[in-house]
């Protein structure tokens, strides 16, 4: 481990599939269409840091930039539309293209392609559904060791994939868990991933006046200001001092390894603020906390290195560090060093997760790890810090009756009631004022 001294109703169901949400017009005397997945993610309002950072690092125009984020968003809402639709079936779905305009959907069932064609996706028909191999993979986690240090789902190629650090480990971790050779590809790889050690995202902060981590995402609990961190940064009780040296708070809760989460409460001193550090020292807004398909962009904040960006691999990885193994963590492209440990990732303006560990550098190349932050949310009862958003009912318009409720960390297959309706959430994200179910197609299915 290193360590640093001195971050609606949705769109209904057509008879021949699933209609993209916000694609179809109001008729006359009909009620206004519902908003697209990229309005109510408000990819519009990317600030230009972030944009200026998509270009450098993923080789974008600034056209290509701005499109691809709402391509990114509506390609999330209506993957986990056809996820519900296709059910046991469904075996995955990525973006591609530089604008990442192709979106394309797995099943192991022929009679679902014309249903997913009907959406704009791509079909991909293959023989194992995700479902078998993320058992697979769960089997594989539990005898890993150093000489396996990652394992992860490929929806592309409809495998488990085993980075094999050692010749021969990955031969040894099938025939001790008895998995079956056929489901597995096998990658060589020098790297060993490590955590990144060294109340805006991505700011430095201190632990007991010596090793250094970011912070993550600043958050509430009731009255009580702090932020979302990483797990292997410290444990309950490990006092924080900020960037500037100041006493900041201490550790309340954090799991490492097995997840990789923590959450920090400040004193009085310091205020919670809805940003992250992006590029040059700029404020990029935080708007949610909805988790993006395999292939979005990402970027990233550290205190080390600063903002870079990449794209979601793969997520529901699996990671063997030297402390253990960590479950759950999302697989990238983006870059970190050794101080970044705990700091944003964010997709536009959506809060994605907290840097665990990873390998290389941002000289380079390398490959990162982070921990989504909607688990830490609902783990720890932290409420998000974000922009924007409606003021929600006046006096004497009170809120619908149900349980749905604003604030609470919903999973994709949640369901809930509201004005007399009921719904399944269809992309996990905490629930805020402004979001209720009929308003977001993206995010919520009528039933």
């Amino acid at each position: 481990m290193l360590k640093r001294h001195a971050r609606a109703a949705c769109t209904a169901l057509a008879a021949a599939g699933l209609l993209l949400a916000g694609t179809s017009g109001a008729t006359a005397g009909s009620a206004p269409a519902a908003p697209s997945a990229a309005t109510t993610l408000r990819t519009a309002d990317a600030p230009p840091e972030l944009l200026a950072a998509m270009q450098r690092d993923l080789g974008l125009t600034p056209t290509q930039a701005k499109a691809r984020l709402a391509h990114e968003a509506e390609a999330g809402a209506t993957a986990a539309r056809l996820r519900m639709r296709l059910g046991a079936a469904f075996a995955g779905a990525w973006v591609d293209g530089a604008d990442a305009a192709t979106l394309t959907v797995a099943t192991t069932r022929a009679a679902d392609t014309a249903a997913i064609r009907a959406t704009g996706a791509t079909a991909k028909l293959v023989s194992r559904t995700l479902a078998d191999l993320d058992s697979a993979k769960a089997a594989l986690d539990g005898a890993a060791t150093a000489g396996t240090p990652v394992r992860y789902v490929d929806p592309r190629s409809n495998t488990l994939v085993v980075e094999e650090a050692e010749p021969g480990a990955a031969a040894r971790l099938l025939a001790a868990t008895g998995t079956d050779a056929a489901l597995v590809t096998v990658v060589r790889t020098a790297e060993a991933p490590r955590p990144l050690y060294d109340l805006r995202g991505g700011d430095a902060y201190y632990m007991n006046g010596s090793g250094r981590c970011s912070v993550g995402f600043p958050v509430t609990k009731g009255t009580t200001n702090g932020f979302a961190t990483a797990g292997h940064c410290g444990r309950a009780g490990t006092t924080t001092s900020g960037f500037n040296q100041v006493a900041q708070g201490s550790f309340q809760a954090s799991v490492f390894p097995g997840n990789d989460m923590a959450w920090v409460a400040a004193n009085a001193q310091w205020a919670s603020t809805p940003y992250v550090k992006g590029s040059g020292g700029a404020n990029v807004q935080v708007t949610g906390s909805v988790l993006q398909p395999v292939g979005a962009s990402v970027c990233r904040s550290g205190s080390t290195t600063g903002w870079h960006c990449g794209t979601i691999q793969q997520h529901n990885t699996s990671v063997t560090y030297p402390e253990g193994t960590i479950s759950g963590v999302t697989r990238t492209t983006v870059c970190a060093e050794p101080g970044d440990s705990g700091g944003s990732y964010i997709s536009g303006s959506q809060a994605q997760g907290v840097t665990s560990g990873g390998s290389g550098n941002c000289s380079s190349g390398g490959t990162t790890f982070f921990q989504p932050l909607n688990p830490i949310l609902s783990a720890y009862g932290l409420t998000l810090k974000v922009t924007g958003g409606d003021p929600g009912p006046g006096p004497g318009e009170p809120e619908p009756g149900g349980t749905w409720k604003a604030g609470t960390v919903y999973a994709a297959g949640a369901t809930v009631t509201h004005g007399g309706a009921s719904y399944r959430c269809i992309q996990g994200h905490q629930a805020q004022t402004g979001w209720e179910p009929p308003n977001v197609p993206a995010l919520w299915q009528r039933l």
